[in-house]
């Protein structure tokens, strides 16, 4: 049973996610000082004067828990973007690269699917000659030019 566990924990597949998961959590902690350095306050001085922030006041004011803060949805959707661009240039893109090296096709565009006539779904594949549904007999697949 151990020799398994440490077979599964030294494939190479977990080591590449935990390694990606490491420097996911180390670029969002990047991104998340720049947002919380640079892009609150500029969200915040748009609202001008004293405010606490871009937003309404529900209650008294200058009470916080009272305070509608749209400045942080701004800026949580703006490191959000930034997070998700460097996860793709830093970790998709070089994968995607290093697996097309090796013959694999990862992030593709998925395979061809025909429709079934008789029970109209439209998940099955071209050279399928039954519906997995309904047990239709389907079309010939035409033939590769």
């Amino acid at each position: 049973m151990l020799r398994g566990f440490k077979k599964f924990l030294l494939h190479g597949d977990i080591i590449i996610v935990a390694v990606g998961l490491v420097v996911a959590l180390a670029f969002s902690t990047l991104v998340s000082a720049f947002t919380t350095s640079v892009i609150n306050p500029l969200v915040s001085r748009a609202e001008g004067k004293q405010s606490i922030g871009l937003g309404v006041q529900l209650g008294a004011t200058g009470n916080k828990a009272t305070f509608v803060d749209f400045g942080t949805l701004i800026s949580a959707v703006i490191y959000f973007a930034i997070f998700m661009l460097v996860v793709y240039a830093v970790m998709v893109v070089p994968y995607r690269k290093l697996m097309a090296r090796r013959g694999k096709v990862v992030f593709g565009d998925p395979p061809p699917t025909k429709t079934c006539p008789e029970c109209l779904q439209s998940d099955l594949p071209v050279a399928a000659t039954r519906c997995w549904h309904c047990a239709a007999e389907q079309p010939a697949a035409p033939a590769a030019a």
